[in-house]
Parts: C-alpha cells; sequence; structure tokens
C-alpha cells in the first residue's frame, strides 16, 4: 500500500500524516489531536486502514524585504 501524499478536497489541499491507523477508533484520537492544534482534517478508508490527512490555514504570513 502506498497512500497519496496529498489529496484535493473542496479545492483544498490536505497532506497525509504519514501514519496507518489500524482502525477508526485510532485515527480519530489522532484527528482529535490534530483539531486540538487547529488543524483541518480529512480521514480516509483505504485497504482495510485509516489515513489522516490534514491542513492548516496561515494565522499570519510575514513578508521580508530582500
Amino acid at each position: 500500500m502506498s497512500p497519496n501524499l496529498s489529496m484535493i478536497s473542496d479545492g483544498m489541499k490536505f497532506m497525509w500524516d504519514g501514519q496507518l491507523y489500524d482502525n477508526r477508533e485510532e485515527a480519530s484520537r489522532a484527528a482529535e489531536s490534530y483539531q486540538n492544534e487547529d488543524f483541518q482534517i480529512q480521514m480516509v478508508e483505504e485497504d482495510g486502514k485509516f489515513l489522516l490527512y490534514t491542513r492548516r490555514t496561515a494565522k499570519e504570513v510575514v513578508f521580508s524585504a530582500q
């Protein structure tokens, strides 16, 4: 199994967290942890494993003059 590293959902890019979760409960616990850190989550079931794709919007954009 080689999951996609990223996915597009509703026009937004999500990145795989790199973990294969054996069951929905385990993935849900990890998803809750990400949500507590202001990540958006997409959970996908693939070949009997659960994958989490995450994204977070930048809160501040910093420009530096060169």
